[in-house]
């Protein structure tokens, strides 16, 4: 018994997915690097004005908050201990910098990283973006149980 295939299968077109986060963190589209990627603050929008390539599809979720937070912290972290060891400092300048340092690093970054994670997904066609629609995973079914 063989398998024939009626039509031809072939791989879509390779995304350059370093361009794609480059362009993403420029807040720039993932696809031309011309139009803009966001209309708000971390609002994207719905499709690029400069190329036409649909947006809508993107899926940022937490992922960015956490990748800020992870870089916030190592920053804060290790400024803090070389403040510790080499500089004193009193208490009260160490409450006036590190949560004010904190918060403006935090929303600095915010925006360049969802538009980094947007361009990835643009670029592995993740959640539409290979233009297929998503489907749900389908779990397998149990295996059937037997009476004995």
């Amino acid at each position: 018994m063989s398998v024939q295939y009626h039509e031809s299968v072939t791989a879509p077109a390779r995304r350059d997915w370093r361009m794609a986060v480059r362009h993403g963190l420029r807040g720039r589209c993932p696809h031309c690097g011309e139009g803009r990627l966001f209309r708000g603050f971390l609002k994207p929008v719905e499709a690029c004005a400069a190329c036409g390539e649909p947006l809508h599809h993107q899926r940022a979720d937490d992922l960015p908050p956490y990748v800020v937070i992870t870089i916030v912290g190592h920053i804060i972290v290790g400024g803090l201990l070389l403040a510790e060891k080499y500089a004193d400092w009193s208490m009260g300048l160490h409450m006036a910098i590190w949560p004010t340092l904190t918060v403006v690093l935090s929303l600095l970054l915010m925006q360049p990283v969802k538009g980094g994670v947007i361009g990835l997904q643009w670029a592995m066609r993740m959640h539409g973006f290979g233009g297929v629609p998503n489907t749900p995973e389908r779990q397998p079914l149990p295996p059937a149980v037997q009476p004995s």
